[in-house]
This record gives C-alpha cells, structure tokens and sequence, in this order.
C-alpha cells in the first residue's frame, strides 16, 4: 500500500504538468505609453494608434465661433430675476430692530459705513496695548487662592427688627451713612483693562453771537487739529449779559473723536501741545464726574500750539482762536482708575484727588 502512494502523486503531478491551464496569462489587450514593453504591440499597430486626436479631429465651424459670447449670456441670465426682489440691498437707515432687512454691522465690508483700516496702529494704541495695559492689570490684580470665599454682602435695604407693632408692613429702610450709597467697581481683569473710548472737543464762542465769523474761525480751528468734522449747537438757555437768547444763533461747536483719530489727537496733547505750556502745573485731581471720565481746559494761546494752526498760524485772525474743553472718556469705572490709565499715558495730575 505504501509502494502505490508514490506512484499515484506522480501520475497526477504529470497530468497536470501535461493540461493546458485554465488560468494561463491572456495577452492584454492595452497600450503601454512606454515602446520598449515586453507586451507591446508591434510597430505595424504603433503607427495605426498613433494617430490623431479627438481634438485635432474636431473641428468648429465659424459660425459657432462668432455666436459663443459669454458677456451676453450672463447678461441675459441676470434678466430672468427682477433686482429689486432678488438681490439684497442695504437700507439708508436703521428702520429698527424687527424690520426684515437690517443694515449689516459697520465693521461688514457691505456696509455703506464701512472704512478700510487702520493699516498701522498708531504710537499711543501701541504703547498701550503693549506696555501700559499688562502694567495696570499687574497693578490692579486681585488674586483670590484656592478655596477663597468672599464674605456674605449687607442688605441694601434694612429690614425692621418688629420691636413696635408699628414696623409691621413698613417699607425696608435705607442704608446706614448717608443717603449716597457709592457702587464699588468690579475687579480688574484682563477683560475689563481701562482704556479710552472717545474723546469730545468742545468749544463755546461767546462772539458768535455778533456774527458768524467767529464761529467759522472756531469751528475751523478745532476741526484742524481733530481732523472731525465738527457740530454746530444753539444756545438753550438765555444769557441776558452776553446777549445769548436760546435757540436764535449757534454759539458753539463740538467734535467727537474714535479710533485712529482719537489717538492721534491724544498722542498730539501730550507730546507736542503740553510740554509746552509754560507754568502749567497740570490737570486737577478733581476732574472728574466719579464714572471714569477726566475733564480739562484749553486757553487760546494753548490751542494756538497744536501743530495744525502753528504752521498755519497767519490764516486764523488771533483773537478769534477759541479755547476748548476736552472730555476724555474712559472704559473705567471710578476716576481713580481713569487717573491712572491717563497718568500712564503721560497726563500730569496736581492736586488732591477726588475718588
């Protein structure tokens, strides 16, 4: 039996060897990009594949070419949809807050508000941004461990202790120290960092009521150095030793100033037109109206040194230069802490100060 085995695996593995497979290779039927493949096809067939393209075979007539105009196709797609229904537009104005079509944010390149820049950041924004807001967070910080908690707050309104049957259904009672009960400011963080918001310039011309000339110089003159268009404004109340009567003349004008052009104005105040002012001690510590905003002053022979009108000092008749209150406004909630962003900004402050 073991004899037979041999013989018989034998057998087989000659048949096999002897039967056409049915797996044998099928020559492909594909052309190599390459000539010099095993599998490609003589050169007979070469030069029958080789030639020309379905592009080169295509060909256009001239007609087709002259019809083929891309510009009035689009055109007379854009014909099919009527404008006015289809294609938003911005309103002039705000028509309030539940009309359908609300006009984008200023900051939306679609907006009609919208104003390219600023490209750079001018001295003042980058000193501050820099290096006097990481000093007064570090100034102001207030760093609570692990597990702090805050003592419990007082009652705002006292309650009545009921000793008399006549506190029942009383109203609360006020707080203890006075009437004025003063908001305290919320810690500084790196959210809440004090900085300027605007600055309006404000000057009133007593000889306007005269005439306009005055009034033109003025206006001129503060537009120059804030590079605002300014606002004229009646007087609403009567001043019977000036002549004043409310609401027949304009007597003032008044200039706001954001972004770039505040800070222009700011970096101008301090560096150029401050230093020098002789014999200025500088702006009072009482400056203030208790919510973050500083107040000051400005002769005529102090707005007369601002380089705007010093250089074209001869086209502004001399006793017509007005004199300016400039309100700085800050994101700060106490004078305190406005005193020490301006202060850090190169302001002086004499005096005692008023929190």
């Amino acid at each position: 039996m073991a004899l037979h085995e041999p013989f018989s695996q034998l057998s087989r593995a000659f048949a096999r060897r002897l039967s056409p497979s049915i797996y044998s290779p099928i020559p492909s039927l594909r052309r190599n990009a390459s000539t010099d493949s095993p599998t490609s096809p003589p050169a007979t067939d070469q030069a029958d594949l080789s030639g020309t393209s379905f592009f080169e075979n295509s060909t256009v007539g001239d007609e087709t070419t002259k019809k083929f105009d891309p510009i009035a196709r689009s055109r007379a797609r854009r014909q099919q949809l009527p404008r006015s229904r289809y294609q938003y537009r911005s309103p002039k104005y705000d028509k309030g807050p539940l009309h359908p079509h609300r006009p984008p944010p200023e900051w939306d390149p679609s907006s009609r508000l919208f104003v390219p820049g600023p490209f750079t950041n001018s001295r003042v924004e980058q000193t501050y941004e820099t290096t006097i807001a990481p000093d007064i967070l570090t100034l102001c910080y207030v760093h609570n461990p692990p597990g702090f908690k805050p003592p419990p707050r007082a009652e705002r309104l006292r309650s009545w202790d009921d000793s008399s049957p006549y506190h029942k259904n009383r109203p609360l009672r006020g707080p203890r120290g006075g009437d004025v009960l003063r908001l305290l400011r919320k810690p500084i963080s790196f959210r809440n960092i004090p900085k300027l918001e605007k600055i309006t310039v404000h000057s009133h011309i007593s000889d306007a009521v005269n005439g306009s000339a005055a009034l033109h110089v003025g206006g001129m003159a503060i537009q120059a150095i804030t590079n605002v268009r300014v606002e004229t404004h009646k007087a609403k109340t009567n001043v019977p030793t000036w002549g004043v009567v409310a609401g027949k003349a304009y007597v003032s004008v008044t200039a706001e100033l954001r972004g770039e052009n505040m800070y222009h104005f700011f970096g101008k105040l301090v560096d150029i037109v401050m230093p020098r002012i002789k014999d200025w001690k500088g702006v009072r510590g009482s400056s203030g109206d208790s919510s973050g905003n500083i107040t000051l002053g400005l002769d005529p022979h102090m707005v007369a040194l601002f380089p705007e009108i010093e250089v074209n000092y001869d086209m502004y008749p001399p006793k017509m230069i007005p004199g300016c209150h400039i309100t700085i406004q800050t994101s700060a909630q106490m004078d305190k802490d406005a005193r020490l962003l301006l202060n850090a900004l190169g302001i002086p402050f004499y005096g005692k100060y008023v929190n």
